[in-house]
């Protein structure tokens, strides 16, 4: 217990002299993240001009994070000393056996090789999701935007000034943030149901003791999923097109006299997108659904035919209730997925058509879409960071709340 003691203590001594040496000199500045921009200055030997150094307000908040991090640890570790020392000084007390390091570490690969184990994926969860989603939240509370890129021009804080703009301050960004809202609400909705409900029917349809070569029309439904999603979207992108391929071909058989709007037309761009995204996921749940019909027992099926139950019975009282028992957190996930489902929609309409009444967004946008332009096309990245945040706050507390209702949680130990 000593030595173990010894290695608190250096650790404490490594990480005291990381934060004195390194980050206390960002976290100095965290207040104001950064008072001297980069400037120029007149070299007169040189005749040149040449940079002065100045401060970088990103550093300064990446730093300070990893700084504040660094405390948190000291102070965990602190604690786990002064707990450590008390329970030497217990044992001894009480005359009891003191475990040596030795028999420390025999403990952690036997009746504590759960902490071993888990050690390193929390060590990494903490240093890239953890930290990154802390970092990005604060962003929300700065201007670091187009107007303020460190280290020519440094950002501040702002406090809550991005999110009344979203919800009050600027009328724009507000009709734009609950518009896209609304319209990601509706497609998640669509799209996950609309996989959900015709995967299962296509899936009833195939295991029907009625059909034949069942693995046959598998696999055809399957060759839509073989092709990569990116290639699929952006050939049917261009199909769609006023000159594409189903323009030309309707115009060729007469069905219509000038090209349709598949893209350039609100409405119809959002239908597209939802029927698209059906051709693309329905085979998905289709190969869900059939595993878990092929589970179903057959007896239930004979008890209830014999008990005079219908087809229709048969369905509302076994398979339905089987099938969303089963796949209720899947499909709870796929709802999530579909909040941010960032290809069909970025790679079939761009977002488009795009509106004057939208802040640098289309009328097909979702909130994540319109992050990610915000953020790559626009550099308005505490903006980004501020929607970013709604949409986990949206995206968690429906799946957990949805969850949690679930028969697959609330009786996970009694369907049979």
């Amino acid at each position: 217990m000593i030595f173990l003691t010894f290695i608190y203590i250096i650790v404490e001594a490594l990480l005291a002299t990381f934060f004195f040496k390194f980050g206390f000199k960002y976290l100095s500045h965290f207040h104001t993240l950064g008072e001297n921009a980069q400037g120029k200055q007149w070299n007169e030997a040189l005749q040149i001009y040449e940079r002065t150094t100045g401060d970088n307000s990103m550093l300064i908040l990446l730093f300070s994070v990893f700084a504040i991090a660094a405390c948190i640890l000291f102070i965990w570790i602190l604690v786990l000393l002064i707990r450590n020392i008390k329970q030497i000084l217990k044992l001894e007390k009480e005359g009891k056996h003191i475990p040596t390091f030795k028999e420390i570490l025999l403990e952690l690969l036997d009746s504590k090789f759960h902490i071993t184990l888990l050690a390193a994926p929390m060590t990494t969860l903490v240093l890239f999701t953890v930290l990154p989603i802390v970092f990005m939240i604060l962003i929300a509370f700065t201007n670091f935007d187009a107007n303020h890129q460190p280290p020519g021009e440094l950002f501040t804080w702002t406090g809550l000034t991005n999110v009344i703009d979203i919800f009050l301050g600027n009328s724009t960004k507000t009709h734009t943030f609950f518009g896209i809202l609304g319209w990601t609400f509706v497609w998640a909705i669509l799209a996950t149901f609309t996989n959900y409900i015709f995967g299962m029917l296509l899936a009833m349809m195939i295991n029907h003791k009625l059909v034949k070569c069942k693995k046959l029309w598998r696999t055809l439904f399957m060759i839509s999923v073989a092709i990569p999603q990116f290639v699929s979207l952006l050939l049917i992108s261009r199909a769609l097109e006023p000159a594409g391929a189903i323009n030309l071909a309707l115009m060729k058989i007469g069905l219509i006299n000038a090209p349709l709007p598949f893209l350039t037309n609100p409405t119809l761009a959002r239908v597209c997108v939802v029927v698209i995204n059906m051709w693309i996921g329905i085979p998905y749940t289709m190969m869900t659904f059939t595993g878990v019909l092929l589970n179903i027992p057959e007896d239930l099926y004979e008890s209830a035919q014999i008990d005079g139950a219908t087809a229709f019975q048969r369905f509302t009282n076994i398979t339905l209730p089987y099938m969303i028992f089963v796949t209720a957190p899947a499909t709870i996930t796929t709802f999530v997925t579909n909040i941010n489902n960032f290809n069909v929609i970025y790679l079939l309409t761009g977002g488009g058509p795009f509106g004057l009444d939208y802040y640098q967004a289309g009328k097909t946008d979702l909130l994540v879409t319109w992050l990610y332009k915000l953020t790559v096309d626009k550099h308005d990245y505490a903006l980004a960071s501020t929607i970013g945040i709604f949409i986990f706050m949206i995206a968690s507390t429906l799946s957990i709340a949805v969850y949690n209702r679930t028969g697959s949680v609330k009786k996970e130990d009694m369907f049979q």
